[in-house]
């Protein structure tokens, strides 16, 4: 028997969760650790924040969902992992051993590393969780009740760039719908180089579509910007240029802003010798194990990716939805194949499958693998991506609430697209 820990539950460790229980013995044990008694659906928060969901209506509480699958559920923090003993310490006082250990615990929100930023005591709200959502919903009530000034973006060193357009998209789709377009002035601020690239180098034209949408929609927008200090009602940002200078500093007034923050390593693993580099992330090789510590496997926003290039203004990669699953389906199979003494032959293909709505129509893209060069490169827009996204709501929050990873008939569809979570890694 064996024991198999996952720490998360949120997009990577709940199917994480369901894989495991597919792809493992009868006889093993799964358990989950999580600070959340529920699983919430992370893309939709923007639609949250403008009251077309509400928070209850993306959420699934845990207990009973994993119990009725067989899988055991601690309701508490992991507050420190310890490789040498295989060991995790919980906030509840327990400690809990592990065989194998999934790391899936998302990221710590960096909001301090910026002088009021963020909804818990500085000036700016959140998309990233759901409880942040609900807040930033009754900011933006407040908005429409007295309108002005709008920002939108993401900081220096940010990875997550397309929940900050799909927010600003739907803002602005909101207020046209209200009648008061009229009366909010706009503006995106991005650490990115330019328009769309979205932490991967663009994918497809989305540097074109996404500047068509923002000028289109007459929203302004300010690339490879440092965010230096957030007051109330007034963020402080300088644009630097290609060798790092500063070429022009803006003072922007706001009545409301969004501004996605930088993510790092959770606590719980932050600063542990050869499981995470500086900033906390965990280190991973193809197989999503640790490379120093081989009872380690992590899947998610919290494993280290190395940015596709260097700017002046940092910029990270993100971890889109397809990908984490990638991610899973390869560390199931091969936590498996050690159960059984057998060789790791399984390689996640990082490959990206995204749909970013706009509140009223959207972007979609592929990228194969995410990260350029790439066999697959394409974006297009158009009015049914709203409805996709919608769709693809319904059908994951509906295998979440059944229990499954991945429906035989979604593997069929993907296969037949040629669209990949896992190769063979002696291929």
């Amino acid at each position: 028997m064996a024991d198999i820990v996952i720490l998360g539950a949120g997009l990577g460790g709940l199917p994480m969760a369901f894989e495991a229980r597919e792809q493992m013995r009868k006889t093993d044990t799964i358990t989950v650790i999580s600070d959340s008694p529920t699983f919430h659906f992370t893309p939709s928060n923007p639609w949250v924040a403008v009251g077309w969901r509400e928070a209850e209506q993306i959420k699934i509480e845990l207990a009973p969902l994993l119990k009725k699958r067989g899988i055991e559920f601690i309701h508490a923090a992991a507050t420190k992992v310890h490789p040498d003993r295989d060991q995790v310490e919980l906030s509840n006082g327990e400690t809990i051993r592990y065989d194998y250990l999934v790391i899936a615990t998302g990221p710590k929100l960096d909001f301090d590393a910026i002088e009021g930023l963020g909804p818990h005591g500085g000036h700016t709200q959140s998309v990233c969780h759901v409880n942040h959502a609900e807040l930033a919903g009754e900011d933006w009530e407040k908005l429409v009740a007295d309108p002005g000034p709008v920002i939108v973006g993401a900081v220096q060193g940010a990875s997550c760039f397309g929940p900050a357009y799909e927010h600003v998209f739907t803002l602005e789709t909101d207020l046209r719908r209200k009648k008061i377009r009229d009366q909010v002035p706009m503006t995106f601020v991005t650490s990115e180089p330019y328009i769309g690239h979205l932490g991967l180098d663009g994918v497809g034209d989305t540097k074109g579509l996404l500047e068509h949408e923002l000028r289109q929609r007459s929203i302004k927008f300010i690339t490879s910007a440092r965010i230096t200090k957030v007051e109330a009602g007034l963020m402080h940002v300088e644009e630097v240029g290609r060798q790092g200078e500063v070429v022009e500093t803006h003072e922007l007034p706001f009545k409301h802003s969004m501004v996605l923050p930088a993510f790092k390593g959770v606590d719980a693993v932050f600063g542990v010798e050869g499981l995470v580099n500086e900033k906390g992330f965990v280190l991973v090789d193809r197989h999503q194990q640790n490379p120093n510590w081989p009872k380690i496997f992590s899947v998610g926003v919290c494993v280290a990716i190395p940015p596709v290039a260097s700017y002046p203004v940092p910029v990270g990669v993100p971890k889109t939805g397809f990908m984490i699953e990638s991610m899973v389906r390869a560390a199931a199979k091969n936590i498996r194949a050690l159960i059984d003494g057998q060789e790791m032959k399984h390689e996640s293909t990082w490959n990206a499958v995204c749909i970013a709505d706009f509140g009223d129509g959207g972007v979609a893209f592929v990228a194969m693998p995410q990260i350029p060069p790439r066999n697959v490169n394409w974006a297009v827009e158009g009015g049914w991506v709203h409805m996709a996204k919608a769709a693809f709501e319904g059908y994951f929050l509906g295998k979440m609430r059944r229990g499954v990873s991945e429906p035989f008939y979604e593997r069929m569809m993907l296969d037949l697209l040629g669209i990949t979570k896992v190769r063979d890694s002696k291929a």
